[in-house]
C-alpha cells in the first residue's frame, strides 16, 4: 500500500507528465503550423457549436437554427420530434484546411444529438469535456452512426467514459487524428485496422494492458501516445510503423521491448520512463535520430530498474548504448 507521501509523489509525477505532454504537443503543433503557413492557404473554417437550452425546470425548449455568418448547413431534420430540437450556433473563423468543424457544448447536454451524424460534409468533430469546459456530459458509448461521417479527418473524444468503440469507427478511412485519452478503454475494435490515413493517435490514461495489435498496422502513424496505461507488452509488429516519429509509453508496466522497435528509423522522441525495464534490445543504438537532452522532446528512461545497459550509459544516448553492446558482443 502506498503511503501518503508516495501517493502524492505519484500524483505529482502524473501532473508533471501531463504538463510535459502538453508542452510537447504544443511544440509539435507549432512546427506543423509553421510548415503549413508556407503554403499560403486561404482560411475558411465553419465551426458549429451545439447548445442545449432548458425552459425553467420543465422540459427542453424548442430549438432553432441561428446563422452568424453567410455560410450555412441545415442541421434540422423533418423527422425530428419536438423534444429532439436543439439550438445551434454557427460561427466561422480562419482555418488553413478550409474544413467544417463541429464542437459540442452545453452544461445540460444529456445525450449526443443524432442529427450530427447527418452532416456528411463534416471534417472535424470534437466531443471532449476536457477541451470544452462548458460541456459536462460524458459519453459512455459512441453511437454506431459515427461511421456515416465518411469525410471526418479529426475526431476528438478525450475525457469521456468510453469503454469500447463501435466497429463502425473503422469506416472513417479519411481520419488523420483520433484522440481517445482519458477514457476507460482496454481494447480497440478489429475494424480499427482500417484507419489507414491516421497519422496521430492518442490513447493516454486508459486501461490497455498491451498495445493493440491494430495500432501496429497503421503504417502512416507519426505520433502515438499510449502513456499512463497498464501496458506490459508491445507487439513485434510495431516495426511496421516506419513513419513513427514520437512514441510515448511513460507510466506503464513494460518489462521488455521487442527487437523490432529498433527498426523505427524515423523515431525522434521516445518516452519510456516509469516502467519496469531491466534491459534494452541490443540494437537499440540504431535509433540514431532520437533526441537526447533536456527539452520536452527528449527521450528518457527515468525510473526503470535498468541493468543492461545501466542508467549512466543510457544517459549518454544511442551512441553510448551502441558502444556498450558492441563491447559485450566482442
Amino acid at each position: 500500500m502506498l503511503c501518503c507521501s508516495q501517493r502524492q509523489q505519484s500524483a505529482f509525477s502524473r501532473r508533471e507528465l501531463a504538463a510535459a505532454r502538453k508542452t510537447l504537443l504544443q511544440q509539435l503543433l507549432a512546427a506543423r503550423i509553421a510548415t503549413d503557413s508556407s503554403k499560403q492557404v486561404v482560411d475558411s473554417r465553419i465551426e458549429f457549436a451545439v447548445c442545449l437550452q432548458r425552459k425553467g425546470e420543465g422540459g427542453l425548449s424548442i430549438g432553432r437554427l441561428e446563422c452568424s455568418y453567410t455560410n450555412s448547413l441545415s442541421l434540422c431534420s423533418a423527422r425530428r420530434a419536438p423534444e429532439k430540437l436543439w439550438k445551434y450556433r454557427m460561427e466561422s473563423e480562419a482555418r488553413s484546411d478550409g474544413g467544417k468543424k463541429l464542437k459540442l457544448r452545453g452544461k445540460e447536454l444529456l445525450s449526443v444529438p443524432l442529427e450530427i451524424f447527418e452532416l456528411g460534409e463534416l471534417q472535424a468533430l470534437e466531443m471532449s469535456p476536457e477541451r470544452e469546459s462548458c460541456l459536462h456530459y460524458r459519453m459512455s458509448r459512441l453511437p454506431r452512426a459515427i461511421g456515416q461521417l465518411a469525410n471526418l479527418t479529426v475526431l476528438r473524444l478525450d475525457t469521456n467514459d468510453l469503454r469500447e468503440l463501435p466497429p463502425e469507427v473503422g469506416a472513417l478511412h479519411r481520419l488523420e487524428v483520433l484522440s481517445l485519452s482519458n477514457n476507460q478503454l482496454s481494447r480497440l475494435p478489429a475494424q480499427a485496422e482500417g484507419l489507414q490515413s491516421l497519422h496521430s493517435l492518442h490513447l493516454a490514461n486508459n486501461h490497455f494492458e498491451e498495445l493493440p495489435a491494430q495500432v501496429c498496422q497503421l503504417r502512416r502513424l507519426s505520433f502515438l501516445d499510449a502513456s499512463d496505461n497498464k501496458i506490459k507488452f508491445i507487439p513485434a509488429d510495431i516495426g511496421n510503423l516506419e513513419r513513427l516519429e514520437t512514441l510515448l509509453l511513460y507510466f506503464n508496466a513494460l518489462e521488455s521491448l521487442p527487437d523490432s522497435i529498433c527498426s523505427l528509423g524515423s523515431l525522434c522522441t521516445l518516452w519510456l520512463g516509469k516502467n519496469h525495464l531491466r534491459s534494452l534490445p541490443s540494437r537499440f543504438g540504431q535509433l540514431a535520430n532520437l533526441e537526447w537532452g533536456r527539452s520536452h522532446c527528449s527521450s528518457n528512461f527515468e525510473d526503470n530498474p535498468l541493468e543492461s545497459p545501466p542508467p549512466e550509459i543510457c544517459r549518454g544516448g544511442p551512441e553510448e548504448i551502441s558502444r556498450y553492446f558492441a563491447v559485450w558482443d566482442e
